[in-house]
Parts: C-alpha cells; structure tokens; sequence
C-alpha cells in the first residue's frame, strides 16, 4: 500500500498517467500486430512505431525528472528507455518507470502544486499540476492518432 497524499490531486494525476500510458502502450501493440506504418513525417518521433513508443516512455520519464526538479525531490535514478529493446527488458523498464512515478508526490501540499510556474524543457511555463495534466494527455493524444490510424486502415480494407 503507498503512503496517503497531502494532496489528492496528485494522486489522480499520477494514476491517472500509469492508466493511460498502459493504454496507449496496448493500442500500439496492436498497431503493431497489425502491421501498420506512421504517415511520413520528418519529425524522428514519429519516423516508425517504435520512434513513437520511445517517444512517449522517454517524455514519461522526463515529465516525472522535472516535476521531481521543481519540488525539490530526489529525481529517479532511471536510464532512458531502451531503444529497440528486447519486450521482456523493455517491458520491465516501464514497470519501473510506472514504480517511480508511484514514489514521488506524496509529500508535497496541494499549493507547491500551483504556484509558482516552472519553464518546461520547450520554454512554456507550467506549475507541477499542469504539468502532470499534460503528461496525462500526452499517451492519450497518441492513442488517439493510433487509433485513427487504424480506422483509416479498415476503411482502406472496405
């Protein structure tokens, strides 16, 4: 059982993400299986399925690095995600990445979660909970391009 939050938000938030990061991480698989490829795109993240994947494990881990930063918690001694790794290693990285996530927030009161806003690796100011708001969204935007991609596939198949 994981200790109880100062702030209840935070909790949401971050079972919340491990949700949809899981559900993303199962309509890739079965983009995968399925054989389809990303539209071409000159942005490397989306070069292939498993650019896209790394994509989104690695942005996981940095979401949580930066929100650690700013509330001044130990940050989680986590390598980047394997690259073209093989399922059982990469698929027990993610289980850590989810544990790390489980470990952090519990400490700090609702208001360090608003004030004040932080600069994000792109320069777009956030406060912890908007950032752990756009890490939730982040998985589910890409589920839902992948799941896009594959009701385009059907209709092509009709």
């Amino acid at each position: 059982m994981s200790p109880e939050y100062k702030y209840g938000g935070a909790r949401a938030l971050v079972r919340l993400h491990e949700r949809e990061l899981r559900s993303f991480l199962a309509t890739w698989k079965e983009c995968q299986a399925r054989g389809l490829k990303l539209p071409a795109s000159e942005d490397p993240d989306y070069a292939d399925l498993e650019s896209l994947r790394h994509h989104l494990l690695r942005a996981s881990r940095g979401y949580l690095a930066w929100c650690c930063r700013q509330l001044h918690e130990i940050e989680p001694v986590l390598p980047p995600p394997p690259r073209q790794a093989e399922e059982l290693a990469l698929n027990a990285w993610i289980e850590e990445l989810l544990a790390e996530w489980r470990k952090h927030f519990h400490e700090a009161d609702e208001e360090a979660f608003y004030t004040p806003a932080y600069p994000s690796g792109w320069d777009t100011p956030y406060s912890i909970d908007s950032m752990l708001e756009h890490a939730v969204m982040h998985p589910i935007r890409h589920r839902y391009q992948l799941e896009n991609l594959m009701a385009r596939a059907e209709d092509e198949l009709e």
